[in-house]
């Protein structure tokens, strides 16, 4: 049994989610969890531990287990997110729900180092924050570790430090586009972290 916070990243048109842009992964071990099904449930942000040099920060939130909050069932742990079907049900008393917006893929070799952004939740809503991407990897042999993106708007950095635990799966836009989501924070750098790029999660 494990739970967690973590960012939904994309909806297809078919009902299927991914998140997160990496696997859930035993604590002890390191090595991917193998899950039987799980499910998919939205949770209350309700504070932030600031990242700092040497120490992750992380979103700390509420995750109400009633029926009526479950948003999608978890049928998959791989080492590109967890993947399953997206059921979008809320009952009358549900306090959130999800606004989708239909966007364009772009591919990796679109991707170019300079101006991004994300979307993400630190307790106030799904918002835009400008970012940069620094370094991309076409070939790196950990596909949740293809580009490097630096956190670069003043609002986000003084929420969250930068990237904190539970962004992971946050979707990067660029030129209009989707074109990855945030897997990792560095620890020595909490402004910066890796990303993976969309097509890799689509194609799990």
């Amino acid at each position: 049994d494990t739970q967690g916070i973590g960012t939904l990243t994309f909806v297809t048109e078919n009902g299927k989610f991914g998140a997160l842009g990496h696997g859930i992964s035993d604590v002890d071990t390191g090595n991917l969890l193998s899950i039987k099904g799980g499910k998919l449930y939205c949770a209350q942000i309700l504070g932030v531990q600031k990242g700092a040099k040497g120490k992750p920060g992380e979103l700390s939130g509420l995750i109400r287990y009633r029926n009526d909050n479950v948003i999608g069932t978890i049928n998959s742990n791989s080492e590109n997110g967890i993947y399953g079907n997206f059921t979008g049900n809320f009952g009358s008393d549900s306090q959130q729900s999800i606004a989708l917006r239909k966007m364009k893929i772009g591919y990796k070799q679109e991707l170019q180092v300079g101006p991004a952004s994300i979307l993400c939740n630190v307790g106030d809503g799904v918002k835009e924050y400008d970012a940069k991407i620094t370094r991309i990897d076409m070939n790196h042999e950990d596909s949740n570790k293809s580009f490097v993106i630096q956190v670069t708007d003043p609002e986000l950095i003084d929420t969250t430090g930068g990237i904190v635990q539970g962004m992971s799966g946050s979707p990067v836009l660029q030129n209009g586009k989707v074109v990855g989501a945030i897997t990792h924070v560095f620890v020595q750098d909490a402004a910066s972290g890796y990303g993976i790029f969309i097509e890799n999660m689509l194609d799990t």
